[in-house]
């Protein structure tokens, strides 16, 4: 679904879920906005058993002039022309349902409610904010000449996204990084934003700890609180020594809301974060920080009455005992008995970085996977497998087994998010497209392979920060010429990708 095909109905209630926080108000504004400027009648609404109370949200309504309107549901008519709930789904247990002739969803959680007709939900998003953003960008709207929608489209991301710390989708970065804002009143918001009580809150919720020596995690669960208090309680726990990563949990109105921290390079609170929500909800973020959300239907439908608490620690002690850690560096491979595989000569695509003009020696590359740091050295490549994976590798590691080619590689055919390399210190963006050539893998690409019974997580030659991930079914992989050099294949790009030697 797109904003053109709502431009039919006049007029149009845009209605935020009961008690709308930031990213809801944003969002909804966003709409607003653009079918203000379409012609249309329009309204921003939202209902429940309170008004806004929180003094940032008070002073975003204020400072930003947001046309929001509170609607008691009881005796009020059904609404003409078209309803669309915005940042929740319509029949959902956090938003107060009103009837009306037609009903569009705009969401970035997972779905709750079937057969809801005409939708757009993306629950990747770190915000609603950010698809109304991709919404208003579809259509060609000038949302970098408005600087009140800016902000409020930026405080939305900000508040859902715990301070930025934990967006994880490419398009949440995109939005972040073009949107012209107010930054006093950005500081503004942001030093309003917590409550005496919700202080107490924290300082409660952290002498009320769960502690585990063997793997050092900590698991806390804090009473209702904005959700930026999850990060402010998970900052605090890394900082004690005996801690090395921390979820914290509350609920709120139709789930559970957590935090992930870990400040060790075997865990990244990203991939954590998605294994703790695996199933029942959504989670990502940064390799140090990260959070996610539960649907506490899910979560009963697949858990029933499991405590959370006992929920979250089983989990963390399953993920920890999951993983085998593996340093290429110091691992001997048994090779006995092993097959050996080629890879097939199939076109592929690469980059070589150093030589892109302009990128200089630190920079970050954003695929639809999130942020990754490149440190860019001579003979730094970049290798796009075909099922979208990007790999950064070195010369040494690259050019004796692949034929480069001049033609160039259309990585859009095989990506649904066109990859960039952003240097910052620069405010520079280079289109990986505009630097993709071909290469075909020769025949020096042979390796052995070894099923994997476990997971495993493995620090390659090249990269002694970050691990490869492999789980039980996924392969263990060693160059023939230099059994050191080991990686992950994926159970299926065995078969699809490799052939097996006789």
């Amino acid at each position: 679904m797109r904003l053109a095909d709502l431009v039919q109905y006049d007029p149009i209630t845009i209605q935020c879920h009961d008690n709308p926080d930031a990213d809801a108000l944003g969002s909804a504004y966003g709409l607003y906005c653009y079918f203000r400027d379409k012609g249309k009648q329009v309204r921003m609404i939202y209902s429940g058993f309170s008004r806004i109370q929180k003094a940032n949200l008070r002073m975003m309504c204020d400072k930003l002039k947001l046309p929001i309107e509170y609607v008691e549901r009881e005796g009020h008519p059904p609404l003409p022309g078209l309803l669309i709930t915005v940042d929740c789904q319509y029949g959902a247990g956090n938003v107060t349902r009103f009837d009306a002739e037609n009903v569009a969803v705009i969401d970035h959680h997972r779905m709750e409610i079937d057969k809801m007709g005409m939708s757009r939900i993306q629950s990747d998003l770190g915000s609603c904010c950010t698809l109304v953003w991709t919404m208003l960008q579809e259509e060609g709207y000038p949302v970098e000449g408005n600087v009140v929608l800016g902000t409020a489209l930026y405080y939305g991301l900000y508040t859902d996204t715990n301070q930025l710390s934990e967006m994880h989708n490419p398009r949440d970065m995109d939005m972040w990084e073009t949107l012209n804002t107010n930054k006093r009143l950005l500081t503004m918001f942001r030093n309003s934003n917590l409550s005496l009580e919700e202080l107490m809150i924290a300082g409660i919720a952290m002498i009320r700890y769960s502690y585990n020596d063997e793997y050092r995690f900590a698991v806390i669960h804090s009473q209702p609180c904005d959700p930026n208090i999850l990060g402010l309680i998970s900052d605090f726990l890394l900082q004690v020594d005996e801690i090395d990563v921390c979820l914290v949990y509350n609920e709120v109105g139709d789930g559970y809301k957590i935090s992930v921290r870990s400040c060790i390079r075997e865990v990244n609170a990203n991939e954590l974060a998605a294994y703790l929500t695996e199933g029942i909800g959504s989670g990502g973020g940064h390799a140090e920080k990260a959070g996610g959300y539960i649907s506490q239907r899910l979560y009963g439908e697949k858990y029933n009455s499991l405590h959370a608490d006992a929920y979250f620690n089983n989990r963390m002690n399953e993920y920890f005992a999951e993983f085998l850690v593996i340093d290429a560096r110091d691992y001997q491979m048994d090779l006995t008995g092993l097959k050996r595989y080629r890879k097939r000569p199939d076109l592929m695509g690469y980059v070589q970085v150093d030589a892109i003009e302009g990128i200089g020696r630190s920079a970050i590359l954003r695929t639809q996977e999130g942020d990754v740091t490149l440190s860019v050295t001579e003979g730094t490549y970049l290798v796009l497998e075909d099922d979208g994976d990007i790999i950064q590798t070195s010369r040494s590691q690259f050019e004796p087994y692949y034929d480069l080619l001049e033609e160039k590689y259309d990585w859009k055919a095989v990506t649904s998010y066109e990859p960039t390399i952003k240097n910052h210190a620069k405010n520079t963006t280079f289109h990986i497209q505009d630097y993709a050539r071909s290469c075909r893998p020769n025949a020096n690409l042979q390796v052995y392979v070894k099923e994997l019974e476990k997971g495993v997580k493995l620090f390659p030659l090249w990269d002694e920060d970050g691990y490869m991930l492999g789980v039980p079914g996924d392969y263990l992989a060693a160059y023939c010429d230099n059994p050191q050099n080991i990686f992950i294949i994926r159970h299926k790009q065995l078969g699809e990708n490799y052939e097996e030697l006789a």
